[in-house]
């Protein structure tokens, strides 16, 4: 069409033109679902908003999720995945973009949904959440299990009943939900919180964990392929046994897990043995303890009986002992006799040396070593005396010596320090000569300026200052009533005079006239008398 036709169109801004665009949009398509490759995707924005891209083979569109969308969405969007995404198509002014607003999120297909299965796997696997060695051993016998499942459903009735039929125990069970948005974070946190419970608290601590639940299909499950499911079982202390659906449905956590069951109902049997067959075992150990126990005794016994016929009879272990008692006793008076001539003959010797010459020979002998024994003391007790005398001696002269070495010491540092006292009596002198030098500069420098600025300077130049009856320095002829009573300053005083009569009435208000110049501090002149009224007008 012509551009002459279109003067008479009506004109649109920018701004208008956009938001008619972003209506009809959004008017024609309010709610959508889009089929298509994610494409861009980073990671969520530091606003906590996800931006990223929509393709297929031939065209590509902008896709946004909110933040409070995300949070709430149990798949999240990841690079490369084909995806169903629901949402309504908007526009962005700002870059005259179209874009949709997704509100959910789901894999396109079971294909796609088993490919992410798998890349998370690898992914995990490769942390080594997956290594044998990190596993744990299940109790043979826990007093208290935990489990995580729902509680309306029936696989909590179905673990409870098989647990009563094989051993009961005391079970704890953290309700959570098992399909659903939000459904992984509260397994996670169940399992986190079984492991956070103290050893010794009001709620007894479990021994084994159970994650339980029925079967379904792979979205069904998909809350136990969570990443942050498969983290909590990995990082739980506590024995983990992993019970997600029927025998042929596998899941991530039952990798982590450290013992995975078929079925809920497997679980328990894994957790507990039979009572009945512990009973029927303990009996039987019971019954092979006691035939042990019997076959030892009687076999003690024989040894025992074996070892009695073996022994030679009291009699014969006896006979040899008599003999050699016999033999003994009819020895024993012969020695008594020698042994008692034996002592008289040693005593018969001793008492031929113990004559009364010999006593006072030994008296004499102990009697001459005393003596040199008190000269040797006397003589040593001289020499010490000595050698302490000359030590003493020693020590007086060092004494000396050292007091009149300390005394020299105490007159030079005295010395040291009047002379050290009478340079710095000197340098204080100088410093303050200085500073009166400066501060006697300092003041005639401000004398200076003070003549220059005073205003008696300006008088002595010829110069008048007029004030008023009250002081005030007048500053204008208008400010001066008929008949007023001056004062006129000049540079060697004072002289007073009176204004015209006849000239008009001042209109300067009393408060407009200028402030009186500061006074000097100097003596004021002796006032003059004043002249007649009659001698005439300065002005």
């Amino acid at each position: 069409m012509p551009a002459d036709n279109l003067i008479n169109a009506p004109e649109f801004t920018v701004s208008e033109l956009s938001s008619a665009l972003k209506r009809t949009v959004e008017d024609r398509f309010g709610h959508v679902r889009v089929r298509g490759e994610i494409s861009g995707f980073r990671g969520p924005h530091s606003s906590g908003h996800c931006y990223f891209a929509l393709k297929d083979e031939s065209a590509k569109i902008e896709a946004v999720i909110w933040k409070f969308a995300h949070a709430r969405m149990r798949f999240k969007p990841q690079e490369g995945l084909e995806v169903i995404a629901t949402g309504k198509l908007t526009t962005y002014p700002n870059s005259s973009k179209y874009q949709i607003v997704i509100d959910s999120l789901e894999p396109a297909g079971i294909g796609a949904l088993m490919a992410l299965m798998e890349e998370r796997k690898r992914k995990l696997a490769a942390e080594g959440l997956f290594d044998e060695a990190r596993k744990q051993l299940l109790p043979w016998l826990p007093e208290v299990i935990g489990v995580v499942t729902s509680p309306t459903g029936a696989v909590i009735r179905d673990i409870l009943h098989r647990l009563q039929d094989r051993f009961p125990r005391r079970v704890l069970v953290w309700p959570v939900k098992v399909q659903g948005d939000g459904s992984a974070e509260q397994v996670a946190a169940a399992i986190r919180g079984f492991n956070a419970l103290p050893e010794t608290g009001p709620i007894p601590r479990p021994d084994l964990l159970i994650v339980a639940r029925g079967g379904g299909s792979l979205e069904d499950l998909w809350s136990f392929n969570e990443e942050i499911v498969v983290r909590a079982a990995a990082g739980s202390t506590i024995p983990l046994i992993s019970a997600v659906g029927h025998e042929t449905d596998i899941t991530l956590i039952d990798f982590a897990a450290d013992k995975r069951a078929p079925t809920p109902t497997a679980a328990a049997e894994m957790a507990v043995p039979v009572r009945s067959e512990l009973f029927a075992e303990v009996e039987s150990l019971a019954r092979r303890r006691m035939l042990c126990w019997q076959r030892g005794q009687e076999s003690r016994r024989n040894e025992l009986r074996a070892a009695t016929r073996a022994l030679p009879s009291l009699s014969e272990l006896l006979a040899i002992p008599r003999q050699r008692l016999d033999h003994l006793g009819a020895a024993l008076p012969r020695a008594l006799k020698a042994n008692t001539h034996a002592h008289h003959r040693r005593f018969s010797h001793l008492s031929a040396g113990l004559t009364l010459k010999v006593l006072r020979g030994q008296v004499a002998q102990a009697s001459h070593r005393l003596t040199v024994s008190g000269e040797r003391i006397r003589l040593s007790a001289r020499a010490l005396l000595r050698n302490r005398r000359d030590r003493f001696a020693g020590l007086e002269v060092r004494f000396k010596a050292s007091k009149l070495s300390n005394a020299q010491a105490q007159r030079n540092a005295i010395a040291r320090d009047c002379e050290r006292t009478q340079r710095l009596a000197e340098r204080a002198r100088r410093a303050l000569e200085t500073t009166m030098q400066r501060l006697d500069a300092r003041v005639a420098h401000s004398g200076q300026l003070l003549s220059a600025l005073s205003y008696r300077g300006v008088l002595a130049r010829g110069f008048a200052l007029v004030r008023d009856e009250h002081g005030h320095a007048v500053h204008a002829a208008a400010a001066v009533g008929p008949s007023a009573r001056l004062s006129v300053e000049f540079a060697d005083g004072r002289v007073g005079v009176t204004a015209d009569a006849d000239r008009p009435q001042a209109t300067a208000p009393a408060s407009s006239a200028p402030k009186a110049a500061p006074r000097e501090t100097k003596p004021a002149a002796p006032k003059r008398v004043p002249k007649p009224v009659d001698q005439g007008s300065l002005f």
